[in-house]
């Protein structure tokens, strides 16, 4: 996402907790701040990419002394309401604005600038950074206020886990009554079941192969919290819900180190 800002001619300052994932980007002309502060107090905007709610809290706090009033603080990491609300409170404490924008798609979209960016907050602040959000992603949507974009975005990943789940499932099922699975995917390529996900991922996974592209404990997180939020609405989500107990199990075997999102065919142990 930071290169490709670079590429398109924005001015970078840049920190991460691991100082060293920084350094491609050194490399590539951004600057480097000694501290998310400084970061925040060199730029204009600050865009933030974090992995749990409990490091997207952890940054905005060490993000606060650098921002003022003027200054935009964007979030586009993946957490929920509560977190993003309190997070909000930070931001606008300090005088800056404050905008959630958690995006969908993982590693190759973001590579390519196809992420979809599902913004609340600020409205003047996401109208100022369409052309940011327009380098990174091939859509962007304005759903209201603080908490719209991060239930959104939980909605989209429970989808897409709980459908993941269904679709190994299948794929087990088919090799158990052992018929062909490049069969089962060509079938559901020709009928209103397809979807450009089985198509990506079904291959590898039909060949027992899942290289990282969105980390297992990372989707089991979200599943986590999109459940939380229908706890909280009184909604019920049984598929989810069974949907999580896989990943969960995969976390276990897996360890959830490393591992695709894609809950792995179960092998004779």
């Amino acid at each position: 996402m930071a290169l490709n800002l670079m590429k398109a001619g924005h001015e970078l300052v840049v920190w991460n907790r691991t100082a060293n994932a920084c350094q491609p980007l050194v490399d590539a002309g951004a600057t480097l701040a000694l501290s998310a502060a400084e970061a925040c107090e060199k730029s204009e905007v600050t865009f933030v990419m974090v992995s749990t709610p409990e490091a997207a809290l952890a940054c905005a706090e060490a993000a606060a002394p650098g921002l003022s009033s003027g200054k935009g603080y964007v979030d586009v990491s993946t957490v929920d309401a509560g977190t993003s609300s309190k997070i909000s409170e930070m931001i606008k404490a300090t005088g800056a604005s404050f905008l959630e924008a958690p995006v969908s798609g993982s590693k190759a979209p973001a590579e390519q600038g196809a992420l979809i960016f599902m913004a609340a907050g600020d409205k003047a602040l996401y109208d100022s950074v369409k052309a940011p959000l327009d380098t990174m992603g091939k859509a962007h949507f304005f759903l209201g206020d603080v908490g719209a974009g991060a239930k959104m975005k939980l909605i989209v990943n429970s989808v897409m886990g709980s459908m993941m789940a269904s679709f190994a499932e299948g794929l087990c099922l088919t090799k158990a009554a052992e018929l062909d699975q490049d069969t089962l995917l060509e079938i559901m390529s020709l009928g209103a079941i397809n979807t450009p996900m089985f198509a990506m991922k079904g291959p590898n996974m039909i060949k027992g192969e899942y290289p990282p592209a969105f980390p297992l404990k990372h989707q089991q997180k979200d599943m986590r919290l999109a459940l939380a939020l229908g706890d909280e609405l009184a909604q019920e989500m049984p598929v989810a819900a069974a949907a999580n107990e896989m990943y969960k199990t995969a976390r276990r075997l897996g360890k959830g180190a490393g591992l695709s999102h894609s809950p792995r065919e179960r092998r004779p142990d």
